[in-house]
Order: structure tokens, then C-alpha cells, then sequence
């Protein structure tokens, strides 16, 4: 096979970033830090609050996951490895037993015998993790442009490259960069307000819809996944496709900075309400964060970055670098309660298993999750206001012969 030319080109610049700039790639924290070993005797009280419900459907997704790796893929909990095989039993093995819907003493019982229980340090080392939300938007769309639609959602651009780091040396391991080649070199994609505000992927990368707000298009880019209805009664279900690279920047952290919104107040619902108040602003709060996200079109939805279904409730997203994927987890934190119309008004405590399915630019780090809750009022109230401590665990089976 020829070479062309330009990839040569690329090459030779990425063995020169490799050798010359090691020092300005952020390396992972070490994952023997990140997950704990606990001894029985710490092992948590195992109850799920909505008694199992969704919750094999949601493992059935990250065993349609495993089974498309190979069967001997690392995953690592703490200091321990586990093969893609070892997973799959582990996750069979719980979904046989809670389809039987054991009550609380005998899911004690079974998880004491049979797993092992991980815990995470958290940030500080103290267990406790942030946990906030996300949901599906519902955005109004048309498939062509119009005064009322004139908002576009891009799929990838046929000039954005991503480099994976990791073939050329592997302590670079989940590391890339995300560019344009520009025929001599690769350089930063564009940012967002270059994006937004100069056309400049007009005519160039693909339009998967026009929506109305700017706005929602926005929050449908932080969350990662939708549902665009169309004029025509029709739903585009969209998903997160790739990103121009560039580094996310809270939205809300800047209107805390500035003053215009209380740390204690901040959530997505206080940030709509006042760009609607003052649309004035909208493009340079909303530039403030140079990341985008380009879409793609799914049959089905919303995907997470297994490409597996999530589940609402059952889903969460990790730090992909640190935590293993598609793992069986036990959260310990709080739920939205909300009254008849819409208001919340306190928050109740929660435990379940869940599943980590997917990921975040957010989201990093042994102390951040973020809990995936469907679609609808309650879930975008869940995911608009979740900024609450934790503890979160993995479960993996013991590696007993009488086990498999």
C-alpha cells in the first residue's frame, strides 16, 4: 500500500511532539489509587431503593459490551486484573441472582460470599465522590433551514482528525490529540466561537437538523445525547459522535466567577433562566466554553461510549481512564423528590447498582460520576440540580472455581 504523502508528513510530527513535549501530556492517576479493596467486614449495606427494576436489562447491555471484546482484555479494580471472560461470569452470574429478587438478608449474603467489593478514594483520598446528572434533551428540529430553525446540529467534519498517542509510545496510553492537518502540519481544530459565530463549517461538515434554540443546543452538546422531534411528528435520535478537542470550560463556573448566579443556586435551570432573561449574552457566555461536539444519528437511543443503550438510573458515566468498563457499581447518595408540578422539593437518599456505561469531559477523576436519568421533567430536574457527595463501589465475582 502507498503511503500519501500528508500522513508521512504526520508522522513525522507526532514523533517529535512524542519525544519533544512528554511533559505537557496529563498522565492518569495511577489506578491502584482509585479503587480500594475493602475486607468483609467494611463491605457496605447492600439495598437497592427501586428494588431491581431496569437493572438487568442494564447489565444485558454492558454483557452485549464484553462479548464483543476479546477474551483476554484487562480490566483492573484497585490492584487486581481481571480477563473480559472473568467479567462476563461476574455479570451473569449477579443477573441470575437478583432475577429471582432476593430480599435484602439473602443479597447480603450472596455478595459476601461471592464478590469482591471495591471502593473509590475519591479526589482527597476520603471516599467521597461528586455526583451530578445528565438526561436526554428533547429539542424541537426541522431537516432544513428556516427563520424558526437556523441552529445547526454538525455531524464530524470531513477535516477533523483524532491521534491516537498510544501507537507510538505506550505511556501514552488513552491519550490523543484532536486537529486539522493543514498540509505541513497538524494544529488545533477550531474552537467554538469560531464555530458558532464565523460559519466557518458551513458547506463543509454535514447538518444533521436545524433546531430553534441556541440554547438547548448548547446543553444537548454538555449532555451528549437527544432526540430531535421533527415538524413531520418524526424523532432523530443523536449521539455524541466526537468533540473539536479543545478543553471544556464550565459555563457555570463563569457565572459564579462573575457573580451573576450564587455557587449555592447553580444548575442548569438557573443558567436557562437567565440567558433568557438577557439574550444579549448568550453568545459570549456560551463561547466562554471553546469545546463542541459534532454528532452522528443513531436507530436507537440514547448510547453511551460503550455504544450500548443506557439505562435510566442504572447508567452512570466514569473516568475511562481509571475505572473499568462496563463494571457492576453500587452507589450511595440522593434522589430529586419533586411535587406535581415540577418543583422540587427535597432530596431523599438513594442506593443501587448501576453500571458504568459511559464517560464524560467532565467528568475525571476517582471523585466525579455522573448519573444518567432518562428523559423527561424529572430527569432533566435531576440533572439540572445533582451536585451531591457520595461513595461509590464495584463489584467483581472472586475468582472461585465454584464460581464459574
Amino acid at each position: 500500500m502507498r503511503v500519501r504523502p500528508y500522513l508521512f508528513i504526520i508522522c513525522l510530527f507526532l514523533i517529535a511532539l512524542v519525544c519533544g513535549c512528554a511533559k505537557t501530556i496529563h498522565r492518569p492517576p495511577e489506578e491502584a489509587a482509585v479503587l480500594e479493596k475493602l475486607p468483609v467486614s467494611e463491605y457496605p449495606d447492600f439495598v437497592d431503593d427501586t428494588h431491581y427494576i431496569n437493572l438487568a436489562d442494564s447489565i444485558q447491555q454492558s454483557l452485549l459490551y464484553l462479548r464483543n471484546k476479546p477474551p483476554g482484555m484487562k480490566f483492573k479494580f484497585g490492584n487486581d486484573l481481571y480477563e473480559t471472560s472473568h467479567m462476563v461470569n461476574s455479570l451473569e452470574k449477579f443477573q441470575t441472582f437478583i432475577n429471582i429478587k432476593p430480599t435484602a438478608d439473602e443479597l447480603k449474603k450472596f455478595i459476601k460470599d461471592k464478590y469482591y467489593i471495591y471502593k473509590s478514594t475519591g479526589d482527597n483520598g476520603n471516599g467521597e465522590v461528586l455526583f451530578t446528572g445528565y438526561y436526554e434533551p428533547l429539542l424541537e428540529g426541522n431537516l432544513s433551514k428556516s427563520d424558526t430553525y437556523k441552529h445547526p446540529v454538525f455531524g464530524t467534519p470531513p477535516d477533523l482528525i483524532s491521534i491516537d498517542l498510544s501507537l507510538f509510545s505506550a505511556k501514552y496510553a488513552g491519550e490523543k490529540i484532536t486537529g486539522k492537518y493543514t498540509g505541513k502540519t497538524v494544529v488545533p481544530y477550531y474552537e467554538r466561537k469560531e464555530i458558532e459565530t464565523g460559519g466557518i463549517l458551513y458547506g463543509k461538515a454535514p447538518v444533521l437538523a436545524w433546531v430553534k434554540d441556541p440554547v438547548d443546543l448548547f446543553f444537548l452538546q454538555i449532555q451528549g445525547s437527544g432526540k430531535i422531534i421533527l415538524d413531520n411528528g418524526k424523532i432523530i435520535n443523536i449521539h455524541y459522535h466526537t468533540s473539536n478537542g479543545r478543553p471544556y470550560k464550565s459555563i457555570g463556573s463563569l457565572l459564579i466567577e462573575k457573580g451573576i448566579i450564587p455557587r449555592s443556586e447553580m444548575s442548569m435551570q438557573r443558567i436557562r433562566a437567565y440567558l433568557s432573561a438577557n439574550p444579549g449574552q448568550i453568545d459570549e457566555i456560551l463561547n466562554f466554553n471553546p469545546s463542541y461536539v459534532f454528532f452522528k444519528t443513531e436507530k436507537e437511543g440514547p448510547l453511551g461510549y460503550l455504544e450500548v443503550r443506557l439505562t435510566p438510573e442504572r447508567s452512570i458515566a466514569l473516568d475511562r481512564r481509571i475505572f473499568p468498563l462496563a463494571g457492576l457499581a453500587y452507589i450511595e447518595t440522593v434522589k430529586p423528590a419533586i411535587d406535581e408540578n415540577g418543583n422540587l422539593q427535597e432530596w431523599l437518599k438513594s442506593n443501587k447498582f448501576v453500571l458504568n456505561q459511559d464517560t464524560g469531559g467532565a467528568i475525571r477523576g476517582p471523585g466525579r460520576a455522573d448519573i444518567f436519568w432518562g428523559n423527561g421533567k424529572y430527569a432533566e430536574i435531576a440533572a439540572g440540580n445533582m451536585q451531591h457527595k457520595g461513595s461509590l463501589y464495584f463489584l467483581v465475582i472472586k475468582p472461585d472455581p465454584n464460581n464459574d
